[in-house]
C-alpha cells in the first residue's frame, strides 16, 4: 500500500504491475533526455548573439526535428503496445472472482463455487487498533490463492464504478449492463488495497477493496470452512 513520502509507484506484487513499473522507468528516461536537451536549447537562445539576416529556410534542420521526435515515439509506442496485450492476456485461469459495485460498497461471488458469495463493506477508523487502515479497511476481505492466474469479472448495479489495485496493476471500470473481465496474478502473500477511482458519487472514495493473497492449501481451508 502507498505510505508517507511515497512519490513513486506502489511496491508490486504482481508480474503485470512489474512491467508497468519497468514501462514508467523507461518512459520517464525519455522524457528527462528531452527535457534536458530542449532545456539546453532554450538556454542557449537567451545568450548566444548569433544573427544572420539572410536566413530564410532550414530544411536540414526541419527535416532533424521532424525524423526525430517520430523515433522517440516508436520508442514509447512499441513497449506500450506490448504492454497492452499483456494485460489482456489471460490463460486458464484457476478461479473466476466476479466483482459488482453498489453505492457505496462491493459484492463478490465466487463462481466456480457453490454460495460463496458476501458484500464488503468498509468499516470505521479504530484508533486504538493499531491494524486498522484508515478508508481501507473492511468488514469482509477478497480471499484470493498467490501463485495462480485468477480471471476478474467486473460489472455494477447504479453507476460507473472503477475496480482499482494499484500494487497488482489492475484499474477496470465496473459499468451497469456491462461485463469487464481482467486477470490477476499475485506472486507474494500479504494484503493489498485499492478504492473505486471513478467518480461515481459522493462517496466514491469510501468504496475499499481488500485482497488478502494466501497459499493455494489455506485457500482450499477457507472454501471448505465458508459458510
Amino acid at each position: 500500500m502507498a505510505t508517507w513520502s511515497n512519490f513513486n509507484l506502489q511496491n508490486s506484487a504482481s508480474p503485470l504491475m512489474e512491467q508497468i513499473i519497468f514501462f514508467h522507468d523507461h518512459t520517464l528516461i525519455i522524457l528527462i533526455m528531452i527535457t534536458i536537451l530542449v532545456g539546453y536549447l532554450m538556454i542557449n537562445l537567451f545568450f548566444n548573439k548569433y544573427i544572420n539576416r539572410f536566413l530564410l529556410e532550414g530544411q536540414m534542420i526541419e527535416l532533424i526535428w521532424t525524423i526525430l521526435p517520430t523515433i522517440t515515439l516508436i520508442f514509447i509506442a512499441l513497449p506500450s503496445l506490448r504492454l497492452l496485450y499483456l494485460l489482456d492476456e489471460l490463460n486458464n485461469p484457476l478461479i473466476t472472482l466476479k466483482s459488482i459495485g453498489h453505492q457505496w460498497y462491493w459484492s463478490y461471488e465466487y463462481s466456480d463455487f457453490n454460495h460463496v458469495s458476501f458484500d464488503s463493506y468498509m468499516i470505521n477508523y479504530d484508533k486504538s487498533n493499531i491494524d486498522n487502515f484508515r478508508l481501507l479497511d473492511v468488514d469482509n476481505r477478497i480471499i484470493l490463492p498467490m501463485n495462480n492466474q485468477i480471471r476478474i469479472m467486473v460489472t455494477a448495479t447504479d453507476v460507473i464504478h472503477s475496480w482499482t489495485v494499484p500494487s497488482l496493476g489492475v484499474k477496470i471500470d465496473a459499468n451497469p449492463g456491462r461485463l469487464n473481465q481482467t486477470n490477476l496474478f499475485i506472486n507474494r502473500p500479504g494484503i493489498f488495497f485499492g478504492q473505486c477511482s471513478e467518480i461515481c458519487g459522493a462517496n466514491h472514495s469510501f468504496m475499499p477493496i481488500m485482497i488478502e493473497s494466501i497459499s493455494i492449501k489455506n485457500f482450499i481451508n477457507w472454501i471448505n470452512n465458508y459458510s
